[in-house]
């Protein structure tokens, strides 16, 4: 059984879209792109390095799309990303290889994604793709959360969660704080929610 692990740049209010650049996503009119560049800084970058150790990784369309028009021509800065499976989940897509990227494939059901992880192999990791984590999240096959939140909020854009994840408890197995305050949280799901009474 291999383990999907979602990797998340998020700010105190969970928005998690375009962290990289101003361009990265402006749809809905979002007006923050680039809005991680303030806090990068050298202890942040090591964290990064291991984050970004080559492992076959999960994208919804529209993260596939960013990450396959950039990518193929910045590999150096992102040793493996091309010689690693790149699966990508769309119900719209024609063909997983739109422009070219090698290694590419198209998953297209709730099943297909249960067969993946089913399969042998490396851990899958998800990076961006907001509407793919919270599906994977309302159904119960994201095995960790791979946290890094800024201390900014946004208002708007996209989100990491909405109303729709079940209820689940997660254990924090690993935690950092940056020197420019942004908190490296890793969490590995634990089991059902639990309820009392305080003090009780």
């Amino acid at each position: 059984m291999r383990k999907i692990i979602v990797l998340s740049f998020i700010t105190l209010d969970g928005v998690m879209q375009a962290p990289g650049a101003p361009d990265e996503d402006r749809s809905g009119g979002f007006k923050f792109g680039g809005w991680l560049a303030p806090y990068n800084d050298e202890a942040y970058n090591k964290i990064m390095q291991k984050h970004m150790a080559p492992t076959d990784i999960l994208l919804g369309r529209k993260t596939f799309e960013i990450f396959a028009s950039y990518w193929p021509e910045h590999a150096d800065n992102w040793p493996g990303i091309n010689d690693v499976t790149k699966y990508v989940m769309s119900k719209t897509m024609k063909k997983s290889n739109p422009i070219g990227w090698k290694n590419s494939i198209l998953l297209k059901t709730l099943a297909d994604i249960k067969k993946l992880k089913k399969s042998k192999g490396s851990d899958i990791k998800v990076w961006g793709s907001s509407k793919l984590t919270q599906f994977l999240l309302k159904n119960d096959l994201v095995d960790e959360l791979w946290l890094k939140i800024h201390p900014l909020t946004l208002g708007k854009g996209k989100k990491l969660f909405d109303n729709s994840a079940i209820p689940a408890t997660f254990t924090l197995i690993e935690s950092a704080v940056t020197p420019t305050g942004v908190i490296i949280a890793n969490y590995k799901r634990a089991g059902k929610v639990r309820t009392g009474t305080v003090g009780a």
